[in-house]
Formats: structure tokens, sequence, C-alpha cells
């Protein structure tokens, strides 16, 4: 059995390939913090998201989002100062936005692992297809996306809510020969959706 090919490199992907990535989710501060590397990601590359992860915990206060959800101007300022930070004004205040509207779906539906797990019915999706046909985005993405958006979320189009899907193991991308496939589909519940994308 060979891990997937993406997180061979022996260092920081492979440790969080072997370790979060794709494991059924449904502690609410992890699920913020993927969600916020997810908006810092943008653009960027997922290593680098990796290799910050240390400066954006010590920025977004341990990424608790009831802390997050408070910040003010000065916050933004002392955020854009950090050394090491992105800096992109925007993201900052699009990941205080989003821990805004993640305590809002909070209220709502008991957490925000409840709200994300509802579009499965609490199962890991694997899509077959996906081991012949590249995808970045699917139909399950783009209906949680606009269902994010409607909510006031910042920077979580289909694609990157595609990507956290992936990480928190809505979606199974994990490749059928990866000793990771084995784990999550033998350990969670898991449902094939054949003929879909």
């Amino acid at each position: 059995m060979e891990k997937c090919a993406w997180c061979r490199d022996g260092g920081l992907n492979e440790h969080y390939h072997d370790t979060e990535w794709g494991v059924p989710l449904f502690d609410e501060k992890k699920q913020f913090e993927f969600l916020m590397l997810e908006v810092m990601q943008c653009g960027l590359s997922w290593t680098l998201m990796l290799k910050k992860r240390e400066i954006f915990r010590a920025a977004f206060d341990g990424f608790d989002y009831e802390k997050v959800a408070r910040y003010t101007e000065a916050d933004v300022e002392r955020i854009l100062r950090a050394p090491g930070m992105i800096k992109s004004e925007r993201k900052v205040r699009a990941v205080i936005c989003n821990a805004q509207r993640f305590l809002e779906i909070g209220e709502e539906f008991g957490s925000f692992s409840a709200f994300i797990w509802s579009f499965t019915g609490g199962k890991t999706f694997v899509y077959p297809r996906h081991r012949t046909e590249w995808v970045a985005r699917n139909a399950l993405s783009d209906m949680v996306a606009s269902e994010l958006v409607k909510r006031g979320f910042k920077y979580l189009g289909s694609v990157t809510v595609y990507s956290h899907l992936q990480a928190c193991g809505v979606i199974c991308d994990h490749e059928e020969n990866c000793p990771r496939y084995a784990f999550i589909t033998e350990n969670f519940p898991v449902e094939i959706r054949e003929g879909e994308l």
C-alpha cells in the first residue's frame, strides 16, 4: 500500500496527510482552524499554510472563533504587523467575518459541524470517479458554498469549500490503495457515490 502521491515529501505535507487530512472532523475549533487556513491559502500553496500555521495560531488566539469574532480594528492592525503573517487585510477581515458567521451557524444548528455534516447525512462521501478524473469542485461543494455565501461567509467559493470538505472528511479523496483510505472507510460511516463527480 502506498500513500497518496501528493503527500510524499517526508515533511509537513506527509505529516498532515497521515494525521489530519480526510479524517471526519467534529471538533468546532478545528473546523474553524481549517476554514481559516483555507481563506488564507486562497491563491497560495497549502504547504505555505502548513509552514505558517503556528504564526496564524499565535495571531488568531489559537483559532478561538469566539475571540476572533470580537476582534476590533486594533486586532486587524496587530495581525498584519505579526512577523511572517500573510499581509492581506482582506483575508484577515474575512477570517473575522467568518468567525461571526460561524457563531451564527452554531446557534442555529447546535454546531458548525452539525451544519456541515447535514449535507451528507453524517456520512463521508466517496466518489469512485475521483480516482480517474481530477476534481477541484463538485455538486456538493457548490451546494455548501452557495449556502455559506448566502449566510455572509467570505473567500469560501466552491473550490475552497471542496478543499475544506476533503480536509474535514466529508469527502474522502484518499487514493484507494492509501492506508488512510482503509482507516477512514473501516472506521466511519461512508457512502459510495457511484457515477457522480
